[in-house]
């Protein structure tokens, strides 16, 4: 069968346990990866971000947005319809040519982030909530994905794999480009107080979207036959927090930029929260309560 996704990026697969199945049921966990990634882009398209560019197109975001953002927006949910769509066939389609198949999550077990998310949204004030939608499609557009950047250049896979991807990846650099500037849009519509709730729960939905989706990697490991036990030992040392922190941050660095550059760090409590998450760039780092101070 081959490779159809990097082991690198799905640690789960180097773990003694899961090696001592054989070669074979190593393969299929990354083929089940993939199917997982592919699924994952058309909930995340579907579910998070065009809901949000068709508020923005439509003028209902709750931003005062110049035409040409509005009219970009147009185009992003095109975009993203595409992305989820072809998500979703490439999939069939690989399973149709493997012949493998796509051990689906239940109707009744949501992707990861939609549960994180729902954490983020009950810790907002009442009149807040609905922004953190907003917020979301702003940290899942503009963090640097692993996935996006290091599938396309893996030679090991195939080619169709790393086309698909590669053709996703360009698209996603234009979108992280325009909603770098809903950020800005964003922060500066933002009154204090706002700001002092809304900046402490970035860290959180960055996590949303970037912490590994335990529940379906347990799903996959329970189907090649390994224990409650075993699976626990397997995605603890597979995903050790230390890691998963350090992993993150890489990620979130560029992001983490754009709201120094927009101020939100600048608060005690946004500034405490990034640093407890382990996202602050050295340039960041320094006395939360001298940082309070300037905001009094």
């Amino acid at each position: 069968m081959g490779l159809y996704f990097p082991p690198e990026l799905y640690p789960v697969v180097s773990h003694p346990l899961v090696v001592a199945k054989g070669s074979a049921v190593v393969e299929g966990l990354l083929l089940q990866r993939l199917y997982d990634y592919l699924d994952f882009t058309t909930e995340l398209e579907t579910l998070a971000v065009i809901p949000v560019a068709r508020k923005i197109s439509r003028g209902r975001s709750g931003l005062v947005l110049p035409g040409q953002m509005r009219a970009d927006a147009y185009k992003i949910v095109t975009d993203e319809a595409w992305h989820a769509q072809f998500s979703h066939e490439f999939a069939c389609e690989i399973e149709a040519v493997t012949r493998v198949p796509w051990l689906r999550r239940g109707a009744s077990t949501p992707p990861a982030f939609l549960g994180r998310l729902d954490e983020v949204r009950g810790r907002l004030p009442q009149h807040l909530r609905g922004v953190e939608g907003l917020l979301f499609a702003i940290v899942s557009e503009t963090l640097i994905s692993g996935m996006l950047s290091v599938i396309p250049r893996d030679d090991r896979l195939p080619r169709s794999v790393r086309d698909v991807i590669r053709d996703h990846a360009e698209d996603e650099g234009r979108h992280h480009v325009y909603f770098r500037s809903v950020l800005s849009q964003l922060w500066t519509a933002l009154g204090r107080s706002e700001r002092q709730a809304l900046g402490p729960l970035i860290p959180a939905a960055v996590y949303a979207f970037l912490e590994p989706d335990y529940a379906q990697a347990a799903h996959h490991l329970r189907a090649i036959g390994l224990s409650g036990e075993q699976i626990d030992q397997v995605i603890e040392e597979s995903w050790p927090v230390q890691r998963v922190r350090s992993d993150i941050a890489a990620a979130a660095a560029q992001l983490t930029r754009y709201l120094g550059d927009v101020g939100a760090l600048e608060d005690a409590r946004t500034h405490e929260a990034f640093e407890q998450a382990r996202l602050l760039r050295p340039e960041h780092r320094g006395c939360p309560e001298i940082l309070g101070e300037r905001e009094r």
